[in-house]
């Protein structure tokens, strides 16, 4: 039998100023940065989950701006000028994620990210030993000095099998995604945002010069909504330029005198890895079949996953007795331009999506723009 509504609940939990579909770390910032540009506008976040679905909280948690030969690539896509911009929005993304909330509290530890290359990708590890300087010098005046190095002495410290080139990077880092994520719901919350779970919205109407939302839970009114719902989006808008990409992850039980800290990067970034609380968290492997994984289906594939355990078994931890505990995936969006999408697609209704796996550091101003971008129209 359907709920219904009192005159105080009617009045007081459905219609606001400006509603956010999503409440992942793009549209808790979007909340965040309104409430503290407007704080009398009426706010709130309409999330499908019990938990926020996606990436926010299914990601690896690496704050980092991009390996060498990820780099590599991006910058065959937009040029030094590009790129520059990219690496310099993903940083400052960071910064802000982490003066907004605090070190201590999202537990972020520069410990150093790695670039992994195998027998086979000699080619490949010749070609980024080679753009250490060049990348040197581009990010030398965004981040600081000698980001890059060769790191060969490593890798036995280490404990890896078949590694013949290692690449640090030293101002990469990594974060506790599960507390970043509370933290800022909790922001949110102490800022008068409402925020409403296993919500899932169905329709978007426009209603007496309102926009409607109707759920199964009720029908939601605004003046101004704002979609941050990255790969979802074409559930609601079909023709928005985003494709999926489903991470699936696994993590290991707690091993004793775990060798491996920071976090690490293999095969032009498509498996990561890093320590978290004594285990490996490793994921990865969308590039096996791009076309699978082009899906908003959570779940596994066994061909991905016999990818992720040969890795781990026989280059990671291969003299390591371990177990795996479980696994997971998320979904992140994914388009032929690295920027993320922020605009305004009808009248009064904005999306910002589009974080091309980065939204751990550029999911903070991807937030903060879309909210400015709403409140300058």
């Amino acid at each position: 039998m359907p709920t219904v509504f009192s005159y105080w609940e009617k009045e007081s939990f459905f219609t606001y100023d400006i509603i956010i579909i999503g409440s992942g770390i793009v549209g808790l910032n979007a909340a965040i940065q309104l409430r503290k540009t407007a704080p009398a506008l009426k706010i709130a976040i309409l999330e499908r989950g019990f938990l926020p679905t996606g990436a926010s909280t299914k990601n690896a948690g690496f704050a980092c701006f991009g390996s060498i030969s990820e780099l590599i690539e991006q910058e065959a896509c937009t040029g030094l000028d590009g790129l520059a911009l990219l690496i310099e929005k993903r940083w400052k993304g960071l910064l802000k994620l982490r003066n907004l909330l605090g070190d201590k509290t999202i537990d972020y530890q520069c410990l150093g990210g790695y670039e992994l290359f195998k027998n086979d990708d000699i080619f490949l590890a010749d070609k980024c030993v080679s753009k250490i300087e060049h990348y040197n010098r581009l990010i030398n005046d965004i981040i600081g000095a000698n980001a890059f190095a060769h790191a060969n002495k490593k890798i036995g410290s280490f404990g890896f099998k078949g590694i013949i080139t290692l690449i640090e990077n030293r101002y990469e880092a990594q974060i506790d995604s599960g507390k970043m994520m509370s933290a800022l719901i909790q922001y949110a919350q102490k800022l008068g945002v409402s925020i409403f779970n296993n919500c899932l919205v169905d329709q978007i109407q426009e209603k007496n010069k309102a926009i409607q939302l109707v759920t199964k839970n009720g029908n939601f009114f605004c003046k101004r909504l704002i979609v941050t719902t990255n790969a979802f989006v074409k559930d609601l808008f079909p023709d928005v330029d985003v494709n999926p990409g489903r991470g699936q992850v696994l993590i290991t039980k707690p091993i004793k005198d775990l060798k491996i800290a920071g976090t690490f990067h293999y095969d032009k970034g498509y498996y990561y890895f890093r320590n978290i609380n004594n285990r490996i968290l490793l994921g990865g492997g969308r590039n096996i079949n791009f076309k699978a994984e082009e899906t908003t289906e959570f779940g596994q594939t066994e061909a991905v996953q016999l990818a992720l355990e040969d890795l781990l078994k026989n280059v990671i931890l291969p003299k390591v007795n371990y177990e795996i505990d479980y696994r997971w995936s998320g979904i992140m969006a994914f388009g032929k331009i690295l920027e993320p999408l922020i605009e305004e697609i009808k009248p009064n209704i904005f999306c910002a999506t589009r974080c091309n796996g980065m939204g751990i550091a550029i999911g903070a101003q991807t937030g903060e723009d879309v909210a400015n971008l709403l409140l300058k129209s």
